[in-house]
């Protein structure tokens, strides 16, 4: 017997039982991810459970492993949709095309405005308590959110040495150096609560002002040399 023969062909009508290559519900897992950013940011990675994100998404525990994995997976999910959400890869792809000084001031002014956000100022005061310190967290935090940033950056900058118009001999140091300078004072400020005046958060102009001071800085130190 031939193995077309013994196969058993399929009914039109049998429905195909759902298997792991089927697709998954993008409601549900946009629901989870919404949910688990809330909880990690109110109550922290540890005080976080996955009942408790199945709970707040209106989904089983299953769905959440189903989606996501394990907790860990889920917590860098979280924090990279907020990265590319705020610093969308159409971002660099237009700070690319745009003239040297232009394109790197867009990318500065996103950078500084997604770290003072709320919910950024709260993630970083989480990532500094001793319990995340000494954990895993930090790398996969870094991994998830940080490093994309300086990547994409560092492609902007390289096509910028490429044209000549930087002189630069590591670009993976020369952007944390770029977004280092976009942080300065008014950053760390902010984490601590205490900018000027009694201010919860620094005025336009004096973010401004900064984010061109860095840009300078940056440029001067990298021009070509004749």
């Amino acid at each position: 017997m031939s193995e077309r023969q013994r196969a058993k062909p399929t009914s039109p009508e049998t429905p195909r039982p759902a298997g792991p290559g089927r697709p998954k519900d993008l409601g549900k897992r946009a629901a989870i991810l919404d949910a688990a950013k809330r909880l990690f940011l109110s109550q922290g990675f540890t005080g976080v459970s996955m009942d408790q994100i199945a709970a707040e998404a209106g989904v089983s525990k299953l769905t959440v492993y189903s989606h996501y994995g394990d907790k860990d997976a889920l917590f860098a999910a979280a924090v990279r949709a907020h990265c590319v959400q705020q610093l969308p890869d159409s971002l660099f792809e237009a700070a690319d095309a745009a003239p040297l000084r232009e394109g790197l001031l867009q990318i500065a002014r996103a950078f500084f405005a997604m770290l003072s956000g709320p919910e950024a100022l709260a993630g970083h005061r989480i990532m500094c308590t001793p319990q995340v310190v000494d954990s895993h967290m930090p790398q996969l935090f870094w991994d998830a959110g940080p490093q994309r940033v300086l990547d994409a950056l560092a492609e902007v900058l390289r096509h910028h040495v490429d044209a000549g118009e930087l002189q630069i001999r590591d670009i993976e140091a020369a952007a944390s150096q770029f977004l280092t300078l976009c942080k300065g004072e008014l950053h760390a400020r902010m984490v601590f609560g205490c900018c000027d005046g009694g201010q919860s958060e620094p005025l336009q102009h004096e973010v401004e002002a900064q984010l061109e001071a860095a840009e300078d800085l940056f440029l001067r130190g990298y021009a070509p040399r004749t």
